[in-house]
């Protein structure tokens, strides 16, 4: 029983640093503090709202996470358990609104933001202790502007207002729109008739197909060594004992195929013998269609 009690504790306690770990990687990304005609919340109205970002390459489950304004409360709102939206898939962007309004749902929180001044917001983790990113956006952010990280999920901010394509307000999308692969374009520069690509194509083909080989030819020599062993074994014999010029050789295709042939003819001439005679009973299913009343006619009455 103290054996069984150890295990789960231990279990517990390797699940809550996972879970702890886990959340390391959500990010406060985007903030706007005074929304006149940006982003709408589910009850139509224009609310100030923080955007997170799960930065994992896996799902992120953010319930029991706290989101505060004020350090010495770091428990002011906790996200609410049991609903599946706070499950935030990989590289996926969520919004919370400050409109001190937490019966509205799980994605109203319980404080708002005051334009004009510095406002802090910090996520906690459950222990409502563990601070896990935190930031401060400057009073001079102007309305229906954000203050938001350039790269999701990376260390520099910026104030967008929508003045450049580069400025826009991202609110659940990627606060940088990337349209193509640098990778890629640099490879089609230096390569623009394809003639590399295709070399390096053939190279990992012909590559793979020469270490299938070896990988066959490796295991081709590892069963014909455990066939020398058995073959000796039957004779009472050890392979070490044997000198190797006469040790038996591993059986041919030949010889693997006229046992084959040989077993089942041995296993199927039972009914080629002539001193046994099988009999198999035939059972057919009753039907009343195919029953012989059925068959009969009645003699027709004048």
């Amino acid at each position: 029983m103290k054996k069984i009690i150890l295990i789960l504790a231990v279990a517990v306690a390797c699940s809550a640093s996972i879970s702890a770990q886990g959340r390391k990687d959500l990010r406060i990304n985007e903030v706007m503090v005074q929304n006149t005609n940006n982003v709408i919340d589910d009850y139509g109205e224009h609310r100030a709202w923080v955007e997170l970002f799960n930065s994992a390459f896996s799902p992120l489950e953010i319930s029991s996470v706290y989101i505060t304004n004020d350090k010495s409360n770091p428990k002011k709102y906790p996200v609410p358990l049991g609903d599946h939206r706070t499950e935030m898939g990989t590289r996926q962007h969520l919004i919370f609104y400050a409109d001190s309004m937490p019966t509205r749902g799980t994605f109203h929180m319980s404080f708002a933001l005051i334009p004009g001044q510095d406002n802090w917001i910090g996520i906690f983790d459950a222990d409502g202790q563990t601070l896990i990113d935190e930031v401060t956006i400057p009073a001079s952010l102007p309305a229906n502007a954000s203050y938001a990280r350039i790269e999701d999920g990376g260390d520099n901010w910026e104030i967008r207002d929508g003045s450049t394509p580069d400025l826009y307000v991202t609110p659940m999308g990627a606060n940088q729109i990337v349209d193509e692969n640098q990778r890629v374009k640099v490879f089609a520069e230096r390569d623009a008739s394809g003639g590399a690509l295709t070399v390096m194509a053939m190279c990992i083909v012909f590559s793979a197909l020469l270490i299938l080989c070896i990988c066959f030819y490796i295991i081709g020599r590892i069963n014909r060594k455990l066939a020398q062993r058995r073959k000796l074994m039957a004779h009472g014999s050890e392979i070490r004992e044997v000198p190797r010029a006469e040790r038996p050789d591993a059986d041919s295709g030949e010889v693997i195929a006229a046992i084959a042939m040989a077993l089942n003819e041995h296993l199927d001439a039972h009914d080629r013998e002539s001193t046994i005679l099988t009999i198999n009973k035939v059972r057919r299913a009753y039907s009343p269609w195919s029953s012989k009343i059925y068959g009969l006619r009645e003699t027709p009455r004048h």
